[in-house]
């Protein structure tokens, strides 16, 4: 299973919509926030299942702030991280996913990527598609497989 996570595009499409065709076939997509208007363009981008949550910079919207949804054996918590203070670490971010009891947290808003694996529970940041914040300043996506024994493998990809 092949599983595109993106974040904080902030309605510049041009390069989601060229990472698609680059990277399809894909069989689910995550958003976690700041389309700013653009969900539509994301669920008809692709052919197969998308969890998109809303942003601090979605306004008028009615995408769910938070979701909670399984990617193979996996019970991911999909979450801005604006309200759980990620500009200052992910550390309240992991402390209330484990006290929800997933095993993947996934948010944007830093805009720098992140692939935190711990024993028990998984911090992941794909960075921006648009507005790049790390190092570098490339912007950043990750790719989220699952083996034919339903191990997770993360690849933090750069364009």
């Amino acid at each position: 299973m092949k599983v595109l996570i993106i974040s904080d595009t902030h309605r510049r499409d041009d390069r989601f919509l060229a990472l698609i065709e680059r990277i399809k076939p894909i069989d689910m997509l995550i958003h976690c926030g700041d389309t700013e208007g653009s969900e539509e363009l994301y669920m008809a981008g692709v052919d197969c299942p998308v969890e998109i949550v809303a942003g601090n910079n979605d306004f008028f919207t009615d995408l769910p702030r938070e979701r909670e949804f399984n990617v193979g054996n996996y019970r991911v918590w999909l979450t801005h991280g604006h309200n759980y203070y990620v500009s200052m670490g992910n550390s309240i971010l992991k402390e209330e996913a484990r006290a929800r009891g997933v095993d993947i947290v996934m948010y944007g808003h830093t805009h720098k990527p992140v692939i935190d694996v711990d024993k028990d529970i998984t911090a992941i940041n794909p960075g921006s598609l648009s507005f790049p914040r790390q190092e570098g300043r490339k912007p950043s996506y990750i790719i989220m497989d699952l083996d034919r024994d339903g191990q997770v493998h993360y690849h933090l990809n750069f364009l």
